[in-house]
């Protein structure tokens, strides 16, 4: 039977070589709330997801909890950096990690001048002198997520500026996408998508069509008791894991998907990567809807 083999990179933005599976850095630092790996482990994940070959990692500088941040991490592990290696990062409502704890009418990160501190802050706990991606969040803690034109603009100035190579939008929905490009080149949507969640599958379909990467985030979880019995006969077909294949599920979906599994424990690390070779059959597809 023929076995359906998702591409294994991207070009993000036309220029930047991605493989499809990333890592994302927030579970790290237990941000917002949950537990984190010990500091030695958190540092070894990093080394050893680009030394397996991750190139692409999502990160932000909000990612901050009880003194233990994604970027200073990330910089400690990999600075200087290798030269492919692709940090993609995010600016919206909060300005810093401990901005959770403000009511959202305090929250003034997608001010003009809250949208530049967060810009700088991740330059300076990444050292780098220009991010690679950043994603405009929208729509956290009431803010509404329509009113996406001038922090948008406000990021293009800062990319004029040479401080952002590419933008990228989160936590929007389809009439946000086309009205961001109108304003902006953009590269990458980040959105909740997975084989269980898939409200976002229209706007999927028009990332892919634009040429644009869409990459979910929550990329497992959530199943319906359905989607488990399924998943359960899919992955012992293939001696993989229930996540393993929704990860490929979500490769198999569409070639514009990139995923950012993140992970604080080294096997897991090992097994998202190994999902990036998991061949789904036409069978296996179909079973899974």
């Amino acid at each position: 039977m023929l076995a359906i083999m998702a591409n294994t990179s991207w070009k993000l933005g036309g220029d930047l070589d991605v493989g499809r599976v990333g890592y994302g850095a927030m579970k790290l630092t237990g941000w917002p709330q949950g537990g984190r790996p010990d500091r030695d482990t958190a540092l070894a994940i990093l080394r050893q997801a680009v030394e397996r070959g991750v190139n692409h990692i999502d990160t932000s500088h909000y990612y901050d909890r009880d003194g233990v941040a994604a970027n200073e991490l990330i910089r400690t592990a990999l600075h200087p950096y290798p030269a492919d290696l692709v940090l993609v990062t995010k600016v919206g409502a909060l300005v810093e990690g401990s901005d959770i704890a403000l009511p959202s009418a305090e929250q003034q990160g997608l001010s003009a001048d809250g949208l530049r501190r967060g810009v700088e802050a991740n330059l300076r706990s990444l050292g780098v002198d220009r991010l690679d991606v950043v994603n405009l969040r929208m729509g956290d803690r009431g803010h509404d997520r329509s009113a996406i034109a001038a922090p948008l603009e406000t990021l293009m100035a800062l990319r004029e500026e040479g401080l952002i190579r590419h933008l990228g939008i989160s936590n929007i929905g389809t009439a946000e996408f086309e009205t961001a490009r109108t304003i902006a080149p953009i590269v990458c949507v980040q959105n909740r998508y997975n084989i269980a969640y898939r409200d976002d599958d229209a706007l999927v379909d028009a990332c892919a069509a634009a040429g644009v990467a869409y990459v979910p985030f929550f990329p497992v979880g959530g199943f319906q008791p359905l989607t488990a019995e399924h998943l359960n006969t899919v992955a012992e077909r293939h001696g993989a894991t229930v996540a393993q294949v929704a990860l490929a599920w979500l490769l198999a979906r569409s070639p514009n998907i990139l995923l950012i599994p993140g992970t604080g424990s080294p096997a897991h690390l090992a097994e998202n990567i190994a999902a990036g070779e998991l061949a789904l059959t036409g069978e296996d597809l179909a079973l899974l809807g």
